[in-house]
């Protein structure tokens, strides 16, 4: 994590202790801010990797989430554009054009993008010296030093939620006042403002809402995701997840665990906008890590829905009970992605995932009966795991039946306890977290458990769920039903030209240097 902080000059300790919640929907007065571009960077081919999405990577089948965190500040800036390159596929060629008419670059950056992002920051500066460049994003946030002193290019770091940090510095206010910056002084030393205070309920109902900028900015129809319907959009309506699951980077890196929530009615409001403005959308997706958590807000909600007659889908935990799925349900829910992560009840005891195999087993019997679909997320090679809990886990997920699943190796990001627990214990890998075109690789191996078993089971996992007649079945029907033949087919060759990269990749000499791409 970042280090204790070296900067307490009163002016800063006196902002933190008179903070007031700014009019967000409004640009200061003074004068017009900077020009402002802020971006989810060109990165490898199909590679999802910033600034919504929890799981940077190439995935499997081509998908897209949002660049959500970026539309709030973009809001709140006269003259500012929401680049999203990857969806778009905007080259880096393309972005160094644009920048000809900017002056400052916000940059949401991931762990596993971070090398060639800061390679193209460089060339940037070189290209326009005087632009102005903030990083933001899980990695800097964990690591601010290391960024800036590996690239000079970088003019600061936005660390955890940074709307009004960056917003206060396009309109002028100088680095040393503003709250959450990590930055270098003219005589190269390194500066860690006071953490800022994380936005009120209050505060993120005055937020932009991030639809309008979608619909200022982006194409929707580039956006895809296999399980929903497209094209889809997906926003928050609230910060946080009071969880404490040891992998998930989220809320140990950016959001924190307080659960902020919107207003339901400022919800709505949005929803009947959206529903407005994207008259093709076929599917809303509420991407909040804990949408439904508490029941008595869920159901409020829902009732303001109902009228809208959105189709619309979320993340949930298996904690959810009944009557909250029914009245979901009846508002227009759809689909529900859920985080099962494993079938071994001790590796759910080690990741604090706060849920058990018997809940999540009555969980999928409710969503079943109520005609709710679930898209079922696993994750092999967690802490305790062993060539048994694998065989649990791909048993379990069977018997679950879930509509489709997604299976995941389990990645140690810097920042989560995860991390740290491998590292202190030795079992990450010299193997890289990617293998060269942003696919996500086995970097942990635990005593008896090697690497390259885990990637293996994965393929081994898939298999067995879908080629099951039941599985197969349903898959090839649904898309003669919608007419999408031809998507199903391209997502089965893009599965097995994966498969084949990674066993190739796993072949590779380990010294053999693995690189980010830069144009």
């Amino acid at each position: 994590m970042y280090p204790v902080l070296i900067d307490t000059s009163d002016k800063i300790q006196e902002h933190q202790r008179n903070l007031e919640p700014l009019p967000l929907k409004e640009t200061p007065k003074e004068g017009k801010p900077l020009k402002t571009l802020f971006l989810n960077p060109p990165s490898f081919e199909k590679f999802d990797g910033g600034a919504s999405s929890r799981w940077p990577a190439t995935r499997e089948i081509e998908s897209y989430w949002y660049p959500v965190w970026l539309t709030y500040p973009a809001g709140m800036l006269e003259g500012s554009r929401l680049v999203d390159a990857p969806p778009h596929h905007i080259s880096w060629r393309e972005v160094i054009a644009l920048l000809k008419d900017y002056e400052f670059l916000v940059l949401f950056t991931s762990t596993v993008g971070w090398v060639g992002d800061q390679g193209m920051a460089e060339l940037i500066k070189e290209t326009y010296p005087a632009i102005k460049i903030a990083f933001v994003g899980p990695p800097v946030t964990t690591s601010p030093d290391r960024a800036l002193n590996e690239c000079k290019a970088i003019d600061f770091i936005s660390r955890r939620e940074f709307d009004l940090s960056i917003v206060e510095y396009a309109n002028g206010r100088p680095l040393n006042e503003i709250l959450g910056i990590s930055y270098k002084d003219s005589n190269g030393v390194i500066h860690h403002n006071l953490d800022r205070p994380q936005l009120s309920p209050e505060q993120l109902d005055g937020l932009p809402w991030a639809t309008e900028i979608y619909h200022r900015d982006l194409d929707v129809t580039k956006y895809s995701v296999p399980f929903l319907l497209h094209p889809f959009i997906s926003l928050y309506t609230t910060r946080g997840c009071p969880a404490q699951c040891t992998f998930c980077l989220w809320p140990q890196t950016l959001s924190g665990h307080a659960w902020r929530k919107r207003s339901t009615d400022d919800v709505a409001a949005e929803m009947k906008q959206a529903k407005e403005l994207f008259p093709l959308v076929k599917e809303f997706f509420f991407d909040d890590d804990t949408f439904n958590i508490q029941s008595a807000r869920t159901i409020e909600l829902c009732e303001k829905l109902k009228p809208l007659g959105l189709t619309w889908s979320c993340n949930s935990r298996v904690t959810t009970d009944y009557d909250t799925l029914k009245a979901m349900k009846e508002a227009g829910c759809r689909l529900l992605i859920v985080g099962f992560e494993s079938g071994d009840p001790q590796i759910l005891k080690n990741i604090k995932k706060g849920a058990t195999v018997e809940r999540a087993r009555r969980f999928v019997r409710d969503c079943h009966d109520l005609g709710l679909v679930i898209h079922g997320d696993f994750i092999l090679g967690l802490p305790g795991e062993t060539k048994a809990s694998i065989r649990n886990t791909i048993t379990f997920a069977k018997q679950l039946d879930c509509e489709t699943i997604q299976v995941s190796i389990a990645h140690a990001f810097p920042g989560t306890e995860l991390f740290d627990f491998v590292e202190t214990n030795g079992f990450i890998t010299n193997k890289k977290m990617e293998d060269g075109d942003g696919h996500q690789m086995a970097h942990i191996e635990y005593p008896g458990l090697p690497a390259d078993y885990v990637l293996e089971m994965v393929h081994k996992f898939y298999d067995e769920y879908y080629f099951r007649p039941k599985a197969a079945f349903r898959i090839v029907w649904k898309a003669i039903v919608n007419r999408d033949i031809p998507r199903l087919y391209a997502e089965a060759c893009s599965f097995m030209k994966l498969r084949a990269q990674r066993n190739k990749a796993l072949r590779k000499p380990q010294s053999q240097t693995l690189t980010h791409p830069s144009a």
